[in-house]
């Protein structure tokens, strides 16, 4: 039996493949349907009360097949008397012939109460891969301070594995526990890494089980420098963004060959959290408040080439500065910085937006407040600079971090599970446009129809009433706070 409290299901032990129990759970979905592969993702927990099951054996066994092809994490069949008194024989045989994962969920526990549970647990399980992060980036960042050795050995520790920082010639520069020689794969490795551009990697498996991923130092960076990594296991999504940081802090550390506008637009990316959950690298900056900035196109629209991004790093004076396609910049600047600023910035094709004076630790918090100004100059037209008098300063920032938090987390929930359709990021756009429907689908690229459903949608999930001007109110404040 798997228990949660209230909850009580039966795990069908026959039906359990090897490593079964390992297998992710995207999210938990009704559906009755014989054919229900459209409306899957793959890795769901399906429950079902058999309301169109066959009563023949092989049509059961050809719906658990399609199951099975279509990739769901395990089937949660409801008994519901009359209908189904105990769990059918024919589909007990034919999910234990198949390997899929077959959960009963007896009549006391509903099918919300199960979908709740998931949705517990894959909160939990988020929180947790965020505070590994968030003490991964850390525990980095202080390592940085004594030098590339001391990254390299914090990036093997946290990675449970080895570590290589490989430079010309593919000679290690320095490494914490790599395998010498280095596998007969690396080689390999390090040649496919070299010759891709943009955002790349490479990785295989080794015989014994070691999964080793070769990355440069940074995303785009050149392929002077690449960083040679090895574990038992594959790296997940949290393995992955612990190296990408350990990596970029190895070419900021010591200078792995690289250029200083690259790596302002890493120490950026890294400092606002704008590459995994954000986590305080303050040991980057010094003491005193800073503001982030967020500029996009205005209308005849800036020059993207290189040239034009020196001067922009030149304009701000200051190297840390990320471009994003778009095209969009982000930068950290002194917290001095005014109106006639942002107005120079507008002449030059730039329509920009400065958040509110933090110190260096609050940076990463201060990003959602500015994709809320930044949507608030689009509406506009205009630069918007953050006022450190107004409403917003008058609130204690871990109270208000609270009150967001526990505001949008429904939100935040569906926005998991449903990533294509952002209930957060259209509810600030629609705000920003002051409610008006074309204006919010024209923004958002998508159907007047689309934006409507969506803020019906946040209406019901939140139980609020959004022609209410103190609703709206509070939801664009929450919006600022969000963490």
């Amino acid at each position: 039996m798997v228990n949660n409290g209230q909850l009580a299901v039966e795990l069908v032990r026959e039906s359990l493949r090897p490593g079964a129990l390992e297998l992710p759970v995207r999210w938990a979905h009704v559906c009755e349907l014989l054919e229900p592969e459209p409306y899957l993702l793959g890795d769901e927990l399906l429950l079902t009360a058999g309301v169109n099951l066959p009563t023949e054996a092989v049509e059961v066994d050809r719906y658990v097949r399609r199951l099975r092809a279509a990739g769901i994490t395990a089937l949660g069949f409801g008994v519901t008397p009359p209908m189904h008194v105990a769990l059918p024989e024919a589909l007990r045989r034919s999910c234990a012939r198949h390997g899929l994962p077959l959960l009963v969920v007896p009549e006391r526990v509903p099918f919300l109460a199960v979908s709740r549970a998931v949705a517990v647990a894959l909160g939990e399980a988020g929180q947790r891969e965020q505070r590994r992060i968030v003490e991964a980036r850390e525990a980095l960042t202080r390592a940085a301070a004594d030098g590339r050795d001391e990254v390299a050995a914090e990036l093997g520790r946290r990675l449970g594995g080895w570590v290589c920082l490989i430079g010309g010639g593919n000679l290690p520069v320095v490494e914490h526990r790599a395998p010498r020689p280095l596998p007969a794969e690396a080689g390999e490795l390090l040649a496919r890494t070299r010759a891709g551009s943009g955002i790349r990697s490479a990785s295989t498996e080794l015989a014994d089980g070691t999964v080793v991923v070769a990355q440069p130092v940074y995303p785009q960076a050149t392929a002077s420098h690449l960083v040679l990594a090895g574990r038992p296991g594959r790296f997940g999504a949290v393995e992955r963004a612990i190296l990408g940081v350990g990596a970029a802090l190895l070419g900021l550390v010591g200078g792995a060959g690289a250029d200083t506008a690259a790596l302002g637009a890493v120490a950026t990316r890294l400092l606002l959290g704008l590459d995994g959950p954000g986590g305080p690298v303050s040991a980057l900056l010094g003491a005193g408040e800073y503001r982030v900035l967020s500029g996009v196109p205005h209308r005849r629209g800036p020059t993207t080439s290189a040239a034009g991004y020196q001067w922009l790093r030149a304009r701000l004076d200051t190297p840390l500065v990320a471009l994003a396609d778009g095209p969009r910049f982000t930068a950290i600047v002194p917290a001095a910085v005014g109106m006639p600023l942002l107005a120079g910035l507008r002449a030059e094709g730039w329509l920009v937006v400065a958040g509110s004076p933090v110190p260096a630790e609050r940076l990463a918090e201060a990003v959602s407040e500015v994709d809320a100004l930044r949507e608030r100059a689009i509406a506009l037209q205009r630069p918007v600079l953050a006022s450190s008098a107004g409403l917003a300063a008058m609130v204690a920032p871990e109270a208000a971090a609270d009150f967001a938090a526990r505001l949008l987390a429904p939100l935040r929930e569906l926005d998991r599970s449903r990533p294509a359709e952002p209930l957060i990021d259209t509810l600030r756009t629609w705000l920003a446009q002051h409610g008006g429907w074309d204006r919010t689908a024209a923004a958002l690229g998508i159907h007047r129809n689309s934006v409507r459903h969506r803020i019906a949608r946040v209406e019901r999930e939140l139980g609020l009433d959004l022609a209410d001007p103190e609703t709206r109110m509070e939801l664009w404040f929450a919006l600022r706070w969000a963490r």
